[in-house]
């Protein structure tokens, strides 16, 4: 009687959460900046012509400001405790946050910080290592664990005045 050997590829499941290709991509996205709380940050949020969304800006600490950002909000998307983001971004050598809301009505987000190195790169955020925040500090809760997520959201707080460009590519959920 012959052995069969089984060999199994484990296929991971894509979702793209976002494409910036589409025409309407930077009607898509919403900018909010410090402004909400009386600060003076300025940010803006294109598709350039090779069609990359480009989030760029001044950030100002003048005022009690100190954050920009861009958000986009979509029907739920399932996600799993080894669910991962992934981001194609070129920054400009500064870190940026990555936000996710499981209910966008929520007053807080759950979020993590990357570093940029100026280059194209694919950055790798497991979603079960985001930590709830409210306003920069860290809530003593959980980190994120929730079944699905309906908002995504980028932000630049440095603690520090600074210009910024993010151009962004794509984001996946594997």
């Amino acid at each position: 009687m012959p052995l069969f050997i089984a060999i199994v590829f484990m296929m991971t499941q894509t979702t793209t959460l976002y494409d910036f290709t589409t025409k309407s991509a930077a009607n898509d996205w919403t900018l909010v900046n410090d402004g909400v709380m009386g600060g003076l940050s300025s940010g803006a949020f294109a598709i350039n012509t090779s069609g990359h969304g480009v989030f760029s800006g001044k950030v100002s600490l003048e005022n009690n400001g100190g954050f920009t950002s861009i958000r986009h909000r979509f029907s739920p998307v399932a996600a799993t405790s080894k669910s991962q983001i992934v981001l194609r971004v070129k920054g400009d050598g500064k870190n940026y946050q990555f936000r996710i809301k499981d209910q966008s009505s929520a007053y807080y987000s759950y979020i993590t910080t990357f570093p940029t190195t100026g280059e194209w790169e694919t950055i790798i955020i497991n979603l079960n290592t985001l930590y709830p925040s409210f306003r920069g500090r860290r809530l003593e809760a959980p980190n994120f664990s929730s079944a699905s997520f309906e908002e995504i959201v980028f932000l630049i707080a440095n603690k520090k005045s600074e210009s910024f460009q993010l151009l962004l590519d794509h984001i996946v959920l594997q």
